[in-house]
């Protein structure tokens, strides 16, 4: 048999060993002799133990020796391992790879035992996977990611590798629980929200459909924070994921890139750019296995962490005392990944957000490139690499891929500029998920200049041929037509017009009206962060300006406007839910939509079922099973339609609900562990759990708790009861650390928690809980138990959301706006099963008008409510700034602008609605089977599929 690049007897002689390193790529020196997507860790006892422990998963009839390991060809279908083996891996590496002082075999020990006992198996097909698609050259999707929010990776792990049962007896004979030990691991700190939650939704598809793809981020040293919950509200330190080590990474130190910032670009002879000078950082690769469900594919996450040489480091600095000096330039290419988000209010803070988006275009490129060459085997025909590569950019922090890919395209790979930019957008796709105008990320001009100055000047180019193309479709005739258009869908923002440009106008002007000159002008230096508040990135245009000029506005800075840029140099760009699609296409993009209407699509987001049901419920998951005859529902959700028609049977629905009142027993015990409070399985479950911002209104959901909880306090005990149905309101998710409103918002729950938690009056008739620190694992017991869930965003401005899909998944009644896919989600449960309220989307922009012009008339049980905060019941808190948003007709933070006031009638209404619901169980158990029934739509396969069909032009490999 062939040895394994993990094997004993492996040493260069893997596949891919013979690539040498290029002596200049892509215009940089590179580090890397040999690039094995795969190889074994550095250390020679580790080199041993690893295929040692290989040889030891396999069952026991299964007779290898260390000259004849299991090669990539076969895969794990060789395997069988059992219970006996697989304790037998683990106490190899309790023993042998240990983190761990040598003693007694504790729950952390035996975590990473287990965990590196999987990541054995997983290696065997992760080296196939990869092998094959070598072998057979395929075009291959890169997904781009700033986040990636993957939760524990041990029971997503075994359950793909269908070894659950094997584990779990395994980890008996050994003494622990198999949950005991799977809650050891910390979650990956990669991500916030749901952005990152759908690439990894994603990455679980694509594995799972064997579709040839990859992963790329940065791996993040301390995720975005670790939230703890205080009397002031919250606080945030650094998370500390990987102080224990992360045992399913692979540090690849021969897979580095140089990465370069600063520096000057001169122009030979030929004419030819060359960037010099700078600095430059090197981006090490770390690669995570991602397996499917059910299939030997394996695909990689590839993560990246930033480094300089040892020689970086001033030893005479540091031995004179200096040791800031010393330190300061490693310690300036390390923080690069220190942390996700990191606070951009100062310009040191741009600068570092600005380095970690090109960090991960930089280094994944050169990745994608260097493989492309590669597999190309001969001379590289450029012409192909669109058919061979397919670079999805997740939002617009991965924009520098498009100026990046045309530098090394141009400058190391000697193509033209036109050359360059056909291949860019015939290979680059984006995928837009906001349409808040101030989310729509634009940068300094200036800031871009000092930090990537060949980028800004291909930028330029890609500028002038818009301008060009925005002219052809316009014309000269109509200047102020011509104008208007130039404004709005410029990518360089308030920067004059080329000079090129600036002779075809004044030669149309001669012909009629004059132009004024255009002259330069003094410009902010500052940019302006993309942020969550709403009012920094409006420009408002002159009102006395009475001639056609193309003069740049004199106050606002100069700024590149990201999402334009992804629009123009993409092929494609889509929206993340059928609401979401349309409005990107008449409002945010509208402009670029009559250019290239062909370039517009919607996919609907979606989420894995295995996580999302089957690993996280398996109680839910084996009643589906069991009422639709099969399990094939894990990957064809469609089967879930079959509930539908056992909906009103009384035995479905009996299970149904004892299903639920168990996942319900473990959220108050979780509840317990975390925050305190006790809580009554008997009470209702009513959840929010996302993302703390004001657009969500978490606000809207605690004022109409505040409102619920002094209407109880009116009441007699007998009145209270007969009145309303117990109820326990739990909210999770982090505040950004520098979004104060959002802050206070969350100061506001706590405090209303600590007040009507320990009421005597209200008792279990009312409960409010924020748990702290809210994360994948923390979803994964909340979802299966809840009973409600709230997805009340204002209207037109959720893109999609995908929590409200893994509610509905898991039987949660949703109550909502007509937004994101909450349109889709009330399509497919039908409209009975759905509780909705509040404005539509057309409606918003008329809705604002009206309270600018101070017609809007609040509902008196709405000025109540906040009369009633005000009075002190919750504490000594000032929140004169939090009411205070909520009422006034103009001014920034000021006039309500998410509508809270305006929807809160509607919303209690609906309430009661769902008070009346609930007190009927028979009614609101089949609302949440045909929930779950309607949820099919949702699932990341489907969405991946359509990816893959429509956008990446890719179709499913499945390994022999």
């Amino acid at each position: 048999m062939a040895a394994s690049p993990f094997s004993a007897t492996s040493t260069q002689t893997s596949p891919f060993s013979h690539f040498n390193s290029f002596s200049s790529f892509l215009g940089f020196k590179c580090r890397s002799k040999h690039s094995w997507p795969f190889f074994i860790r550095t250390s020679s006892t580790w080199h041993s133990r690893r295929s040692l422990s290989i040889i030891r998963n396999v069952a026991s009839n299964q007779k290898q020796t260390l000259k004849d390991p299991p090669t990539q060809e076969d895969g794990l279908d060789s395997f069988a391992p059992d219970s006996a083996s697989i304790a037998s891996s683990i106490k190899y590496h309790s023993e042998f790879t240990p983190l761990f002082s040598p003693g007694r075999f504790e729950l952390p020990k035996a975590y990473l035992a287990t965990a590196q006992s999987v990541q054995d198996m997983l290696i065997i097909n992760w080296n196939a996977t990869y092998d094959y698609y070598e072998k057979m050259n395929v075009k291959q999707a890169y997904y781009l990611s700033m986040e990636y929010l993957q939760g524990r990776a041990l029971l997503n792990a075994i359950g793909n590798l269908e070894l659950s049962g094997p584990y779990a007896e395994a980890l008996r004979k050994l003494g622990h629980n198999l949950e005991d030990v799977a809650s050891q691991e910390p979650d990956a700190a990669l991500g916030n929200g749901g952005l990152g939650r759908l690439a990894s939704c994603f990455l679980d598809s694509l594995a799972t459909l064997n579709y040839p793809a990859w992963g790329y981020g940065l791996r993040y040293k301390y995720g975005l924070f670790k939230q703890l919950i205080t009397k002031d509200g919250q606080e945030e330190v650094a998370e500390n994921w990987l102080e224990m080590a992360n045992p399913w990474e692979i540090v690849r130190n021969d897979v580095s890139y140089p990465v370069k910032f600063y520096g000057k670009v001169i122009e030979g002879p030929d004419g030819k750019k060359e960037w010099i000078g700078g600095e430059e950082i090197t981006a090490v690769a770390y690669d995570v296995p991602i397996p499917g469900y059910k299939t030997k594919t394996t695909i990689n996450l590839r993560l990246w962490s930033t480094k300089l040489a040892s020689e970086a480091f001033d030893l005479q600095a540091f031995n004179t005392g200096d040791h800031a000096k010393a330190y300061k330039a490693q310690k300036d290419a390390e923080k690069i990944c220190y942390v996700l988000y990191p606070g951009d209010e100062s310009i040191e803070g741009k600068t570092l957000r600005l380095k970690q988006q090109y960090t991960l275009c930089s280094a994944s490129l050169q990745d994608i490139i260097r493989r492309f060459e590669r597999r190309s085997g001969g001379p590289v025909n450029w012409e192909n690499f669109p058919e061979k590569v397919a670079v999805q950019m997740n939002d617009t922090h991965p924009t520098l891929c498009i100026p990046e890919l045309i530098r090394i395209l141009m400058d190391v790979k000697g193509l033209s500029w036109k050359e360059a930019w056909d291949i860019t957008q015939r290979t680059v796709a984006y995928t837009n998920h906001t349409v808040l105008p101030e989310a729509l990320e634009k940068w300094s001009l200036k800031l871009l200049k000092e930090l990537l100055p060949r980028h800004v000047q291909i930028i330029e180019m890609i500028d002038e041929e818009l301008i060009q193309t925005i002219t052809s479709k316009y014309g000269v005739e109509d200047l102020d037509l011509l104008q208007q258009k130039l404004k709005q869908m410029r990518i360089l923002d308030n920067v004059e017009l080329p000079s090129s440009v600036l002779e075809l106008l004044v030669k149309s002007e001669e012909k009629g009206p004059a132009v004024d000159t255009i002259e330069e002008t003094e410009t902010s230096n500052e940019g302006i962060k993309p942020s969550d508040k709403k009012d920094e990135l409006e420009v408002e245009e002159s009102e006395t300006e009475e001639k056609v000029t193309f003069e740049p506005d004199l106050k606002p800075p100069e700024m590149v406007r990201m999402a334009n840029l992804c629009v123009v140099g993409g092929r494609a760009v889509n929206g993340v839910a059928e609401i979401h699609s349309e409005i990107v296409k008449t409002d945010v993009f509208n402009d670029f939509y009559e250019l290239w209407p062909e370039k517009f699509q919607n996919k609907t987001n979606g989420v894995t079922p295995r996580r999302w049901i089957r690993f996280c419920n398996p109680d839910l998951s084996n009643i589906i099973t069991k009422w639709t005859g099969t399990e094939d529902w894990v990957i064809n959700t469609e089967k879930l339609a079959e509930l539908r028609k056992f909906a009103d049977n009384e035995d479905l629905q009996s299970e149904w609900r004892e299903a639920k009142r168990r996942n319900k027993i473990k959220v108050v015990s979780f509840l317990k562990e975390k925050t305190g409070y006790l809580v009554s399985p008997d009470a209702m479950f009513d959840v929010q759990v996302k993302r703390i911002h004001e657009y969500k209104r978490q606000l809207l959901n605690i004022m109409g708790i505040v409102y619920r909880y002094k209407k109880m306090k009116e009441m007699s005990p007998d009145e209270r009861k007969a009145n309303f149905v117990p109820r326990v309101c739990i909210f999770g998710g982090k505040a950004f650390a520098t979004y104060v409103q959002a802050k206070r918002i969350v100061k506001f729950i706590t405090d209303v928690g600590a007040t009507v938690n320990h009421d005597p009056d209200i008792g279990d008739l009312l409960k409010v809980v924020f748990v702290p620190d809210y994360n994948v694992s923390v979803a994964e017991v909340l979802i299966p138990g809840s009973e409600l869930s709230q997805h009340i965003s204002t209207a037109g401005m959720e893109a999609s959301g995908t929590s409200n899909m893994k509610f509905a998944m898991n039987g949660c009644i949703l109550i909502g706006t007509l937004d994101g896919a909450n349109v889709e989600i009330r399509e497919e449960v039908g409209e009975d099963n759905f509780f909705l309220f509040g404005a539509r989307a057309d409606e918003i922009a008329g809705l604002r008008k009206e309270r600018a012009e101070g017609k809007f008339v609040p509902d008196p049980r709405f000025e109540e409510v906040k009369t009633y905060v005000r009075s002190g019941v919750f504490g000594p808190y000032n929140y004169e700034e939090l009411m205070g948003s909520l009422e006034g007709n103009e001014g920034y933070g000021r006039a309500d602008y998410f509508l809270v006031g305006k929807d809160f009638p509607s919303y209690i209404e609906c309430q009661e609605k769902v008070d009346e619901a609930y007190r009927d169980q028979k009614k609101w158990t089949k609302m949440s089977i045909l929930n779950t029934a309607g949820s099919y739509k949702f699932s990341s396969d489907r969405t991946i599929h359509e990816y893959a069909r429509h956008i990446w032009m890719i179709d499913p490999i499945v390994l022999p």
